[in-house]
């Protein structure tokens, strides 16, 4: 009995020692973790909850501001406060809603929606999006619990439609949704900040915790190839256009031909983009410089006269052409826009003159292969690539399809269909010595802090087209047409201003309309060094004779003439003389009217108007300056002072 009794007190002992150490080693482990979890991993935690406990309000980045080549803002920002509510530390939300309603001119069923909606935070969209400061006063000045002003801010154009349709517009989110807002849109956004504070499960602000600011980080600034004194001439000359000839629809583009940038870029009908929900989709969604494809037209043949040129298969002093009114091909009775014809003439007449059996004849020369080989090595049939959304690739006849009237017809830009922007890309290629560069309009990203340039855009050169010897040519011809042929209405004193007249007749269900064409010009200057290329097409101009030489090419001169002062370019002495015809105004040079009294001025200005401004009878100033030539009949804008206070 006692032997048993001594084995159960050892086994009890042994089992009390492991019990023991077990739970020593139990409370280690335990005590290892707690360590574990305070020392290691305590931080991590304390995030992990205060990230639980946390509400953030958020704080929207500024979008990066758009500015012309100069630095003049195209696009800017707005502040424009927005209303939030945190619903579960609303204390009254009958008397919320209520408050609200009555401030944010909204229905108090909508509104206690809003602040009883079963949410972390709850924006009240649209009514409490994007105020004015006044409104945000007054629900500041409301102090409702759960209800809170956040930073916000609201996209402004400065312009209103100028610009429209390359610049594009942001929505309420900020977020870019179409032109250079919406190609470029990661760039300009920026991203968010917040203040963020703490709330227990019931939603409660906690005591004691402090909030953390985290500043939202401003998207970067953009500044363009546009300049802003080019796109306002254009938009101006566009407006006078549009009253005068009341057309369907303009295009307008300017370019540096020598390395892409796009100087200008107009669309009409236009809209402003701060309205834009008010126009119809229509409108705003089609950019015709890059969307818009219709047949171009005479202003084509300057890409079969470089094909022609390149390969040797022309003259253009020497090889002769008689044009009779029209010309046979396979059957197909192709005729000349002046009935008759024009009869014996140079090449470089049949160019002048925009003959369409003279390149209907440049054309057979080349041969189909050859022709539509230059013709898509022009960029023709395919994009640009422009950093522009919606640009189409126009439509060229499969060469499998190619019969001889195709080959005609395509030789004077007839059954093609092109983009402007492919046209303007297209003629500088020809004009700047034969490389075909890609357009683009954002030529630098900004950042709003430092100022500095993080990024920049350079001249993107695709593939040599032509020669320089036959870009030499291209020019001195088009130099000629604005000379002495049909682009004389482009025609500036001293500018050396090249081009070629266009006019298409639309196409619809399959049929040509009648009485409704695209007319257009396509100009360059000057032609000894080309700066610029200005493409403007009107589509069916009302009350006037529908010729792109009538309508488009005086538009381009007038361009011409305003813009390439301000691009710093110089006047040339060795012009080709312009050829007067008998409707033609005449080129008449200023006289220097400057300290003269005004009973002399009447014998000086027989072919010249004056309009005369200021007290006295000396004149002290005048403009145009002495030695400009200006059109017969022009005005002289003059101011007269007293002799005293005359000066030079």
């Amino acid at each position: 009995m006692n032997g048993l009794l001594r084995v159960s007190n050892v086994t009890v002992r042994k089992r009390l020692i492991f019990v023991l150490l077990f739970g020593v080693i139990i409370f280690l482990i335990i005590d290892t973790r707690l360590g574990y979890v305070q020392f290691v991993l305590g931080d991590k935690l304390t995030t992990l909850a205060k990230d639980s406990w946390s509400r953030n309000l958020p704080f929207e980045p500024e979008r990066g501001e758009i500015l012309d080549r100069n630095g003049v803002k195209l696009a800017t920002n707005q502040s424009a406060p927005s209303v939030l509510v945190v619903p579960k530390q609303v204390e009254n939300p009958i008397k919320t809603s209520r408050l609200l309603a009555s401030v944010l001119n909204m229905s108090e069923e909508k509104a206690y929606k809003h602040v009883t909606k079963k949410t972390s935070i709850e924006r009240i969209n649209p009514e409490g999006r994007k105020i004015s400061h006044e409104k945000a006063k007054e629900v500041r000045d409301l102090n409702l619990k759960g209800v809170y002003i956040a930073e916000d801010s609201i996209r402004h154009y400065p312009f209103g439609s100028y610009l429209s349709h390359v610049l594009g517009f942001a929505g309420i989110d900020n977020q870019g949704l179409l032109g250079l807002e919406a190609f470029y849109d990661k760039e300009l956004k920026g991203e968010k900040g917040y203040v963020k504070f703490y709330s227990d499960a019931k939603g409660k602000r906690m005591p004691g915790e402090a909030d953390d600011y985290t500043p939202p980080k401003d998207g970067l600034d953009m500044k363009l190839t546009i300049d802003s004194k080019v796109q306002t001439i254009m938009e101006r000359e566009f407006d006078i256009a549009e009253a005068k000839y009341n057309p369907d629809g303009m295009v307008g583009v300017a370019m540096n031909p020598k390395n892409g940038e796009i100087l200008a870029m107009v669309s009409r009908p236009d809209f402003d983009p701060a309205n834009y929900q008010s126009i119809d989709p229509k409108v705003y969604n089609r950019n015709l410089p890059v969307w818009s494809t219709y047949e171009p037209g005479s202003t084509f043949k300057i890409i079969t006269l470089a094909a022609a040129l390149e390969e040797n298969k022309v003259n253009l002093q020497k090889d002769q052409f008689y044009d009779k009114g029209s010309v046979e091909v396979d059957g197909a009775r192709l005729k000349c826009w002046k009935r008759g014809g024009h009869g014996a003439q140079s090449f470089l007449e049949v160019v002048q003159n925009s003959c369409n059996p003279g390149f209907v004849e440049l054309g057979q020369r080349l041969g189909k292969e050859k022709l539509f080989s230059y013709i898509k090595n022009f960029g023709f049939g395919q994009k640009t690539g422009i950093d522009l959304q919606g640009e189409g690739t126009g439509i060229l006849f499969p060469l499998d399809r190619v019969g001889p009237v195709e080959q005609a017809t395509t030789a004077f830009g007839q059954g093609v269909s092109v983009t402007p922007i492919q046209q303007v890309a297209a003629v500088s290629a020809a004009v700047n010595g034969g490389t075909l560069y890609t357009p683009y309009i954002a030529k630098e990203w900004i950042d709003p802090v430092t100022k500095q340039t993080v990024k920049k855009q350079t001249p993107i050169a695709k593939r040599k087209v032509i020669s320089e010897e036959a870009s030499k040519q291209i020019r001195y011809a088009l130099e000629s047409v604005v000379a002495q042929g049909t682009g004389r209405n482009a025609f500036v004193d001293g500018y050396r201003v090249g081009g070629k007249t266009g006019t298409a007749q639309k196409v619809k269900d399959g049929k040509y309309l009648k009485n409704n064409h695209i007319v257009s010009f396509i100009g360059t200057a000057p032609s000894d060094d080309p700066s610029i290329v200005v493409y403007v097409a009107v589509d069916n101009p009302k009350g006037t004779i529908q010729f792109g030489g009538t309508v488009a090419a005086p538009i381009v001169g007038n361009i011409m003439r305003d813009s390439l002062p301000q691009l710093g370019v110089k006047k040339r002495k060795d012009q080709i003389e312009r050829e007067y015809q008998w409707l033609d105004k005449k080129l008449i040079e200023v006289p220097n009217l400057i300290g003269l009294s005004v009973t002399e001025l009447e014998p000086l200005l027989i072919n010249l108007r004056l309009k005369a401004s200021g007290k006295g009878d000396v004149v002290v100033q005048q403009s145009p300056k002495p030695g400009e030539k200006v059109k017969e009949g022009s005005t002289i804008r003059i101011y007269l002072d007293n002799k005293d206070g005359a000066s030079d």
